[in-house]
């Protein structure tokens, strides 16, 4: 943006390249960047036993502030709701994931602003209602009674199989854990963290953090009605593969397989 303006004002005023050059903020370092290297995420394994995807996602956004990262409160994040919206931006991502770091972002910024008991539940209470009201987790939670489910008992047999393929540990929901494996085993290995969650923020009406089986049928009920994104669209497309696999090993006789008795 700053590149953009400099070089419209000196093609406005060309004069004005006799008092200044071309914009120089492109080579300026930025807060966080001082001590940033492309392995750094590493130490943030090592030292806090982060995951690998959390620390490189840190250490992307942060540079080496991520070993700090309460320094929002330091920079004018004042309420609970500045912290999860404005700073990490949290509740726009996953409101789940929002709600249930809640309590430790509320902890940590009372230990900077020196809240008591009462000012941290006021703060956690109206933190709540922003998530419900303003990033729609009630809304999409009442929803969920107002999608009808308009398939026929061939196709909710059929679409059941294809939830429990992904559900390889029969836990009754299917996880992002259980994404990403699926959509790596069919070439997908690119697919990022975000595009997950994006995922699954769109499927998971209830916004509990995992895609269960009525859900799943609301979404097939869904494609079928031709009233889908294509993020929803992409998921379903993956449990179609899973299944097509599962179909096909099955048609492979024993001789054929290369093993066996």
């Amino acid at each position: 943006m700053a590149t953009d303006t400099v070089d419209a004002a000196l093609k406005a005023v060309p004069e004005l390249a006799t008092k200044a050059g071309p914009c120089i903020t492109d080579k300026l370092l930025i807060e966080g960047d001082h001590g940033w290297t492309p392995t750094m995420y590493i130490r943030l394994v090592q030292d806090f036993g982060l995951e690998c995807e959390v620390a490189q996602h840190l250490a992307y956004y942060y540079g080496d502030r991520a070993f700090a990262i309460r320094y929002g409160v330091r920079e004018y994040a004042m309420t609970a709701i500045d912290m999860i919206a404005r700073r990490l931006r949290l509740s726009f991502l996953n409101v789940q994931a929002a709600r249930e770091a809640l309590p430790l972002i509320v902890n940590t910024m009372a230990e900077e602003l020196h809240w008591d008991e009462k000012e941290k539940q006021r703060q956690t209470d109206l933190a709540i209602e922003f998530l419900m009201n303003e990033m729609g987790e009630q809304v999409n939670r009442a929803s969920k009674d107002k999608i009808p489910i308009d398939l026929t008992k061939d196709e909710v047999k059929m679409y059941i199989e294809r939830f429990r393929l992904i559900d390889q540990e029969n836990k009754g929901y299917i996880s992002i854990n259980d994404m990403r494996r699926s959509f790596k085993n069919f070439g997908d290995v690119h697919i990022s963290g975000e595009e997950l969650h994006e995922m699954l923020r769109e499927i998971d009406t209830n916004m509990n953090g995992q895609v269960e089986l009525d859900e799943y049928l609301q979404m097939m009920s869904a494609v079928k009605a031709g009233h889908i994104s294509a993020t929803a669209s992409r998921f379903a497309r993956m449990a179609e593969m899973e299944h097509e696999k599962a179909q096909i090993k099955k048609k492979i006789p024993v001789e054929r397989s290369g093993g066996g008795l």
